[in-house]
């Protein structure tokens, strides 16, 4: 039976992140039969849950989600409308309270792309926020407490229902995180359909 990940990089990151390189490396060599996505994820939040709602539809039923920091913002609205599993690692549980320091004109760290974030953005973001997941059991968090940009505390808390690796030190690249490759890949399998 086919199956099919659809891996979201963070904010200004792009497909070309290190975490994301090393996925699709491990994906290909370990699970060629596996459909990955890594789109470059769009920088406005509704073009963005649309772009990756497209993605999850190629193959409903049969999709998991890795979502990193924003994306795991965005993995976890999707594993809501989708009914799937999703991994998060060191997500943003909030970006609307976080990213409200980045409204105006940004550059993505990988493309050099230029945007400009406004607060109808950031209210986008406050839309798609999940008070409370539907079934936490499909949603795994990866957690290094050194994560420099977000605190890991408020993840932890918000997923308290949810299994979790939760890792001293790191950081908010969340460090050797191909250690978990296999396990993410098993839970989202598990727990997909």
């Amino acid at each position: 039976m086919s199956f099919s990940i659809v891996y979201i990089h963070g904010f200004n990151s792009s497909p070309l992140s290190h975490k994301a390189q090393l996925f699709k490396s491990w994906v290909a060599e370990n699970h060629p039969d596996i459909t990955l996505h890594v789109p470059a994820v769009k920088p406005y939040p509704l073009d963005a849950i649309a772009q990756l709602s497209d993605l999850a539809r190629l193959d409903e039923g049969n999709t998991g989600f890795i979502g990193s920091s924003l994306g795991g913002f965005y993995a976890v609205h999707l594993a809501e409308q989708f009914n799937a599993p999703a991994v998060l690692i060191n997500p943003s549980v909030k970006p609307f309270e976080t990213l409200s320091q980045y409204l105006g004109e940004n550059e993505n760290f990988h493309t050099q792309e230029r945007y400009t974030l406004t607060q109808q953005h950031v209210d986008d973001l406050q839309g798609l926020f999940v008070p409370k997941p539907a079934k936490p059991e499909k949603l795994l968090l990866l957690t290094q407490t050194a994560d420099e940009t977000l605190d890991f505390r408020e993840g932890t808390a918000h997923f308290y229902s949810s299994p979790a690796i939760i890792e001293y030190g790191g950081d908010h690249a969340f460090q050797n995180a191909e250690r978990h490759f296999a396990l993410m890949l098993e839970f989202l399998q598990k727990n997909s359909g």
